[in-house]
């Protein structure tokens, strides 16, 4: 796992919006991993963002962004247990992450244009 290493100590060193524009981006990675050869990958990438909110609210803990990120946390664990997660299901969840904060907000007309 690419972030296995990443300890709540470094992560805690990111601001919250950098933090949740690095999980974006993960989310971003799985949802351009829709083919059918590419179940792994998507996996792979859903376990990425899995891995980065458990950091994210690791961190901190008792932020309402905190019930908000176990919310949606909820939506991607379903996801990676779907037998066909595809982007008629990713990409609600995605805009999702991105309507949390200002900063992420920004991010949508660049990363959802074509949806």
């Amino acid at each position: 796992m690419q972030h296995g290493f990443l300890t709540a100590e470094r992560w805690s060193a990111f601001s919250r919006d950098q933090q949740l524009l690095m999980i974006a981006n993960e989310m971003n990675r799985a949802a351009k991993l829709s083919g059918p050869g590419e179940r792994a990958l998507l996996s792979a990438a859903l376990e990425r963002v899995l891995r980065l909110v458990d950091l994210t609210i690791e961190c901190r803990p008792r932020t309402g962004l905190c019930r908000e990120l176990l919310r949606w946390r909820d939506l991607v664990a379903e996801l990676y247990l779907s037998s066909a997660p595809g982007p008629a299901r990713l990409l609600p969840v995605f805009r999702a992450l991105l309507q949390l904060v200002p900063a992420t907000t920004r991010q949508i007309p660049y990363l959802l244009r074509d949806a």
